[in-house]
C-alpha cells in the first residue's frame, strides 16, 4: 500500500489499472493498455493492480473500485479521471492527453 501511495503521489503521470485474472474483459484491455504505453512511452506510468491480492486498495474509500477493469488517472496524488469497462486505444490516449496538457 505504501508503495503504491507513493506511486500515485509522484510528479509522474499514473495509470491505475485495477484488475482480475479472471476477468475476460481485463485481459482485453492489457492489450490495449500495452499499445498505450508503446505510444505514450515515458509521457504516462501505466500499473496494474489485482483487485483479489490487493482487497485493501479496493475497498479503500478514495478508489471505491465496485467492477472491473477500472482505470484511474492521477498525477501528483490528484485523481483526474476514472472510468470501468473497456475503452479503445485512442480514446485513452485522447483522455489522457486532455486532462496532462
Amino acid at each position: 500500500m505504501d508503495s503504491f501511495n507513493t506511486i500515485i503521489n509522484s510528479k509522474e503521470t499514473v495509470l491505475v489499472d485495477f484488475f482480475a485474472t479472471w476477468c475476460g474483459p481485463c485481459q482485453m484491455l492489457a492489450a490495449i493498455l500495452k499499445d498505450v504505453k508503446d505510444t505514450l512511452g515515458d509521457e504516462i506510468k501505466i500499473i496494474k493492480v489485482d483487485v483479489d491480492k490487493n482487497q485493501s486498495l479496493m475497498s479503500d474509500p478514495r478508489f471505491q473500485v465496485k467492477g472491473v477493469p477500472t482505470l484511474m488517472l492521477f498525477q501528483n496524488g490528484k485523481m483526474l479521471w476514472r472510468q470501468s469497462g473497456v475503452m479503445p486505444k485512442e480514446e485513452i490516449i485522447r483522455t489522457i492527453k486532455s486532462l496532462t496538457q
